[in-house]
């Protein structure tokens, strides 16, 4: 089995086109478009999903969340407002910790051809108001839905990094880039070719700084999927360097950094299923990582207060149900 967030539903394409070869020739990237309002309301995600559907309580989970680490506490799911009994996925926290988005899609085992017509599937963002997180919304980063795919979103000083599958892309899934403006995603665009077709870029991770992007490629140096890092200079990205020091001959991916740039989290297999390590910096180098929490635990966010976010997927008998968001709040 392999965890992967961005979508759930496109796992392979992830594998081939999130850093492997590309799966069709380079095109240019088409011009952008701007958002207009959708021609009719839209479908409310509840509506899409199967009323067989048996939301999985932690009573029910085969294999619930392990936390190895006494600075946390135990993960619990962050509520009704964003877990359904749909797959909720790939995480994001703002720093502030008052903005979450998330993949989401009614039905993980529905293939990818089909979700991309439910009208449903897609980035959704709820925001917390108290303790509570409210109903989510969708986000559109395209006017009409059914012809993108979109996911692994990342928010930073009034940008979206997000994958995307479309048209016009230089590989099966690349990464593209939103502005926020008036409150609504707009100036949607591919990130380019350097990052996608050059580089073949997976989900990443900005520093504070904007200078350094950590992303996950196939592009190995030690096997399986690895963390790379490029930095700005000049204003061009530099060729990507392995960071050695928290890859392994397996998979290591779905980076996430501290604002302070002294924390690297990460998802690695244990035990054969995904897990949550961190790697912190200690004399401007990457220290031997740690795991924090395993069993199914994937795809790291944390708030500015350190207060652990990630995906985690509910298995019975080798398939997934369904996936929650959870949070491990810092001690």
């Amino acid at each position: 089995m392999r965890f992967c967030g961005i979508l759930v539903v496109l796992m392979a394409l992830l594998l081939a086109g999130c850093g492997g070869e590309s799966a069709r020739p380079p095109v240019t990237p088409p011009p952008v478009t701007q958002p207009e309002p959708p021609a009719k309301p839209l479908k409310l995600r509840s509506e899409a999903i199967p009323t067989t559907a048996v939301k999985i309580t932690p009573s029910m989970d085969v294999y619930p969340p392990v936390l190895h680490s006494s600075e946390f506490q135990p993960p619990v799911s962050v509520g009704a407002g964003v877990n359904t009994a749909g797959a909720e996925d790939s995480a994001f926290v703002t720093w502030d910790g008052a903005d979450l988005y998330f993949f989401f899609t009614p039905d993980p085992a529905v293939p990818a051809e089909k979700q991309l017509l439910d009208g449903v599937t897609g980035i959704y963002h709820s925001r917390k108001v108290g303790e509570q997180w409210q109903p989510a919304e969708r986000v559109l980063l395209e006017t009409d839905t059914s012809q993108a795919l979109d996911g692994c979103v990342l928010v930073q000083g009034g940008q979206m990094w997000f994958c995307s599958a479309r048209q016009g892309n230089y590989r099966s899934i690349d990464m593209w880039t939103a502005e926020l403006k008036d409150g609504q995603w707009t100036d949607w665009q591919n990130a380019g070719a350097l990052l996608n077709r050059d580089y073949k870029i997976g989900e990443m991770h900005l520093t504070a700084t904007g200078d350094e992007i950590y992303f996950h490629s196939d592009e190995a140096s030690k096997g399986g999927l690895d963390i790379w890092v490029t930095r700005k200079v000049g204003g061009a990205w530099q060729l990507p360097e392995n960071v050695l020091a928290v890859n392994t001959l397996g998979d290591e991916g779905w980076p996430f950094l501290t604002p302070d740039g002294n924390e690297l989290w990460f998802t690695r297999w244990y035990q054969g299923a995904p897990a949550l390590y961190r790697s912190q910096k200690v004399g401007g180098q990457w220290s031997q990582p740690e795991l924090i929490i395993s069993h199914f635990a994937g795809e790291p966010s944390l708030d500015e207060d350190g207060n652990l976010y990630f995906t985690h997927h509910f298995f019975r008998d080798g398939k997934m149900l369904e996936a929650d968001i959870y949070i491990a709040r810092r001690r």
